[in-house]
């Protein structure tokens, strides 16, 4: 790639890393996308070099075959007064680079060996031509220590599942993830807008108000604290039934935002239907579809 086009392949978003045996050609690529701060990739870290980062305050990845080539040119960076490091172990195959990762990550801790102690960077794409690999090597690399994974494209499929470990990765799996309870509004509610009720485990809210906004229908999300459980599942604890639905609704005031008073349960929950309307007169309750995905036609079916 040419010189004059690296500035073309960057913008304030994306963060760029140059690399080049030529001390010309990265002064050259600096000074054209130095706006974007690139980061330096290099495996000879020699006096140039070293020059360059320093003078324009840019961070450098340590890049080589073994740990003691590493850990040698991380020391000339530091000697250098320069801490903006990164590491990369280059290896040809997933079980090497895991086994380097955690012997770095282990080293730096367990015997304290400061030079390994920096950001260790992973590039799944140079393991493997299959971008579904790929995202297995991102998903081992999240869990097993890589603190930067780049990935070759983005992709959906790809790319969700590892953004859902990366979020998940330091959470209890004995405690289910939370909602918190109360009014969630979706779209622009007004007082003639329906009330759905759900439970407080984190899946089923992201689920259930995710189709109440792909239906286009603006209304009134009640969430009750469930422990977190499931619809069904606090169902059949007896955690969420006619009792702890109309408290709710008595308990966050939402008859004060609606004047149309519709009220739609989950259909798997139709067993307290009859109780329910005991325990709001003056409620119109509705029973919804039993499957999050048909809400957005249910309510183009329905008379709210």
């Amino acid at each position: 790639m040419g010189i004059s086009n690296i500035k073309d392949l960057l913008n304030d978003d994306l963060v760029g890393f140059l690399e080049s045996d030529n001390i010309e050609n990265l002064r050259k690529a600096v000074e054209i996308c130095k706006d974007v701060r690139p980061i330096i990739f290099s495996q000879i870290i020699g006096d140039e070099v070293i020059q360059l980062v320093k003078e324009q305050n840019l961070p450098v990845v340590v890049k080589g075959n073994h740990l003691k080539d590493i850990t040698q040119n991380v020391q000339k960076l530091q000697d250098a007064g320069l801490n903006d490091i990164l590491i990369y172990l280059e290896n040809n195959n997933i079980s090497d680079t895991f086994k380097n990762i955690i012997f770095i990550r282990r080293a730096s801790i367990l015997k304290k060996i400061k030079e390994l102690g920096y950001p260790v960077l992973t590039i799944p794409p140079f393991l493997t031509d299959d971008y579904l690999k790929e995202g297995i090597f991102a998903s081992i690399f999240i869990a097993k220590y890589g603190s930067i994974v780049l990935l070759s494209k983005i992709r959906g499929e790809v790319l969700f599942p590892l953004l859902i470990e990366r979020l998940n990765i330091f959470t209890d799996p004995q405690r289910p993830m939370t909602t918190s309870e109360g009014i969630y509004e979706i779209g622009k509610p007004d007082e003639n807008s329906p009330v759905f009720v759900t439970t407080n485990f984190s899946l089923t809210y992201f689920i259930v108000s995710g189709e109440i906004e792909n239906s286009k229908t603006s209304g009134y999300l009640l969430v009750q604290d469930t422990e977190g459980l499931s619809v069904l599942t606090a169902w059949a604890a007896d955690k969420f039934n006619a009792g702890t639905i109309a408290n709710l609704v008595k308990k966050t005031k939402i008859e004060e935002k609606v004047k149309k008073r519709t009220l739609i349960i989950p259909g798997v929950v139709a067993q307290i239907y009859g109780e329910l309307e005991e325990e709001l007169p003056g409620w119109k309750i509705l029973l919804g579809p039993r499957e999050a995905a048909h809400i957005p036609t249910f309510l183009r079916n329905t008379e709210i």
